[in-house]
């Protein structure tokens, strides 16, 4: 029946591939089925380098799956023979249970360091014990640097540490790889120099390694032993990598290792989610892994299997914005609601409507479990659980729990050793006081600062709400524990960052706080950290299946720039349009203005009314008040010195009547402003010099509608 390549020197006769291994494959009807043409095509190159551009809910976990299952069933390979590679032990765990349905399960599926992990204790017979978190050694280290350092917060020095590692710059080259990478660290570099290279001595000191240090020794283990590295190469002959666009230069050094100068290998990834550069991960080695081998098999996969037609319209409005390569989602499944945007006073009323949204969505059947909250850093997060316990909704916080936040890690140790006290508030009170407890904090105290000192004072609100006089400190921590048990419910809302997100799918996602200064985040002020911040907010988008809220928490505070690239309706908007059009989006060729096929605008104040853009944005039509038309131009190159900042002066014609067979009348000049998707123009004179027709005031009054300014 042939030779196959195995893991020993000499060719052996396959038996049927169908009994291979101890769990039998199944019919290679069942690994085609269902797929579409650039899912088969991809299953179907079972050797070779094979690079899968997969757009966000493509599908591209089921499609590699069933590569390496048909890798199996044909023979090419043996199932012990593959190493499948992922970035979270959950993903791994997911592709270990679909492969073993495929009758495929003796397939090696890891994450980059748990396969590291093992090769180290196979070769070295060593296991030597590794650091879960920094922040215990880093902790004592900063506190001992000069004021204002010492409170740096740990999440940003050991992102530092790790964004070093993960490009193999030891401590004595850190400083001059900052400045070759034009990075800006979150101490002087020359401190974080110090700091890492005490953290590298106490944990030498201590016979630990970290995360970085399983692949670094790895790496170390098969540069420096050849006849290791053979055995190695013998056993595993097909590598698949998932995730491929967060590869960093470290692993992508240990994957070279693995790999030789062999070329079976099978990348899949998409750039446009390529969301963690601040550790040093790039998109370039998924982009320019085609280049890279001579003949490769290319697929791209753009049928989105998750969302609403509506959906990816709007998320495919960020596409001229996320560079790389086009990918452009077609959604496959039946239209649903309109995304919704609305604007707040305050981030508490923000809060209140997203908790009464989400008791809405759970009475009309959405499974708590189905509906997240996203946000940028984990500091939010108490806003959003305070929202939720006023209504007795459960929540689940991920990576930033209430409970195992930096004020209840600190206070409630202490409490439990005052268990039978009974001054129940007067205890929390001196033991917060003690955390530096402040009633009023100052606003210029910083985020981080102010999450704390609202956590603090939570623990104070819920003591005084428990203490009767009669219970002790240890029933409230009891009770403590017990409220906050929801965050460990299955069904309950999920509350997590848009990091945490990635590779997660829910019927309803809300995205709060799109302003600036929070999307993109306050630190992005480079070219490549706002176009990563993109594609954070792409990420966050293209998680919804069904509904899709995005609010701002302050009217005063200016919109998130990406809110004007989607133009989205506001909840109470009352747009009638049909589902939204997810075709390419076009450029437009006027100044400022990207115009797309089914875009509207509604424009406030005076000049209110709706507006659909067709073609390339050469002409509305006014979708308010009849079907009056409009035609739009860029403003004369000769009053360019008159734009505001940020601005693109258009002007407008209309036809008062719904006729579309008399000619235009000049209507007003507005300015558009492009970081604005509340579009409120100033009006100007209107330039009427033939001095007939109706007045400027006449057509904007024809064409008032109410309600905010918003695009849909």
């Amino acid at each position: 029946m042939g030779s196959i390549r195995t893991a020993w020197s000499l060719p052996v006769v396959a038996r049927c591939p169908c009994t291979w291994g101890r769990v039998p494959i199944i019919p290679q009807s069942r690994i085609f089925e269902d797929l579409n043409p650039g899912q088969r095509r991809a299953v179907e190159a079972v050797a070779g380098p094979v690079c899968i551009l997969a757009g966000a809910g493509a599908g591209k976990t089921t499609t590699i799956t069933r590569r390496i299952a048909n890798q199996v069933l044909t023979g090419e390979f043996r199932a012990a023979q593959i190493l499948a590679v992922t970035f979270t032990t959950k993903a791994a765990d997911e592709m270990k249970r679909r492969l073993a349905e495929l009758g495929a399960g003796r397939v090696q599926a890891r994450t980059f360091h748990s396969a590291a992990v093992r090769q180290l204790n196979h070769f070295t017979g060593e296991q030597r014990p590794v650091i879960e978190s920094k922040f215990g050694m880093l902790g004592p280290i900063v506190r001992n640097l000069p004021k204002p350092y010492d409170r740096r917060a740990l999440a940003d020095i050991d992102t530092e540490i790790k964004w070093a590692k993960n490009n193999r710059q030891p401590p004595r080259k850190y400083v001059a790889a900052v400045q070759q990478a034009g990075r800006t660290p979150p101490i002087p570099a020359e401190l974080m120099e110090g700091v890492y290279q005490e953290y590298e001595r106490r944990k030498q000191a201590s016979g630990q390694i970290d995360f970085e240090d399983q692949l670094e020794l790895t790496i170390r283990l098969f540069e420096d032993d050849a006849a290791k590295l053979a055995v190695f190469r013998e056993g595993y002959r097909a590598f698949t990598v998932d995730e491929y666009q967060d590869v960093n230069l470290l692993q992508q050094t240990l994957l070279d290792i693995w790999l030789g100068e062999r070329d079976d290998l099978c990348v899949v990834g998409d750039d446009y989610q390529s969301i963690y550069g601040f550790t040093g991960a790039t998109p370039r080695h998924l982009l320019a892994m085609p280049e890279r081998y001579p003949n490769p098999t290319v697929v791209v996969l753009e049928s989105n299997y998750r969302s609403t037609p509506e959906i990816i319209g709007l998320a495919n409005r960020l596409v001229p914005g996320l560079g790389g390569r086009e990918k452009v989602l077609q959604a496959t499944i039946s239209s649903g609601p309109k995304p919704a945007t609305r604007s707040f006073q305050s981030g508490e009323i923000e809060a209140d409507f997203i908790a009464k949204q989400i008791r809405g969505l759970h009475q009309d059947g959405v499974a708590l479990r189905e509906i997240a909250i996203l946000y940028r850093v984990n500091f939010r997060s108490p806003s959003y659980e305070e929202a939720l316990m006023r209504v007795g909704i459960p929540f689940q916080v991920w990576g930033g729990a209430f409970l195992d936040r930096r004020a209840a890690k600190r206070v409630i140790p202490r409490l439990e050793r005052r268990r039978f006290e009974t001054s129940i508030v007067p205890a929390v009170g001196e033991e917060i006081r003690m955390d530096g407890y402040l009633k009023d904090p100052p606003a210029d105290v910083g985020a981080t600062e102010l999450a704390f000192q609202k956590d603090l004072a939570q623990l104070l609100a819920l003591a005084a709400e428990f203490d009767d006089g009669t219970r002790t400190v240890g029933e409230f921590v009891a009770h403590l524990r017990g409220r906050f048990e929801s965050e460990s419910q299955r069904d309950a809302v999920q509350l997590m960052s848009y990091h945490s997100a990635k590779g997660l799918e829910f019927e309803a996602v809300f995205l709060p706080r799109l302003e600036e200064d929070e999307m993109p985040y306050w630190r992005a002020v480079k070219a490549e950290t706002v176009s990563e911040e993109r594609r954070l907010f792409y990420v966050g988008l293209t998680r919804a299946k069904r509904h899709l809220f995005m609010t701002r928490s302050s009217a005063e505070k200016p919109p998130s720039p990406f809110l004007a690239e989607l133009h989205p309706p506001r909840a109470d908007a009352g747009s009638r349009r049909g589902q939204q059009d997810s075709r390419r989006p076009r450029r437009s060729r006027s100044n400022g203005i990207v115009a797309r096929v089914g875009r509207s605008l509604e424009w406030g104040g005076q000049l209110s009314g709706r507006y659909r853009v067709h073609g390339r944005g050469r002409r509305l039509v006014a979708g308010g008040r009849g079907e009056d038309t409009c035609s739009l131009r860029p403003w004369s190159e000769r009053r360019k010195t008159e734009r505001a900042t940020h601005a693109t002066r258009l002007a407008l014609s209309t036809v008062i009547s719904n006729r579309t067979d008399r000619p235009p009348e000049p209507m007003a000049e507005v300015r558009i402003p492009h970081d604005a998707p509340n579009l409120t123009p100033s009006v100007l004179p209107a330039r009427n010099t033939s001095g007939d027709g109706p007045s400027t005031t006449a057509s904007t009054q024809e064409a008032a509608s109410s309600g905010a300014a918003i695009c849909d």
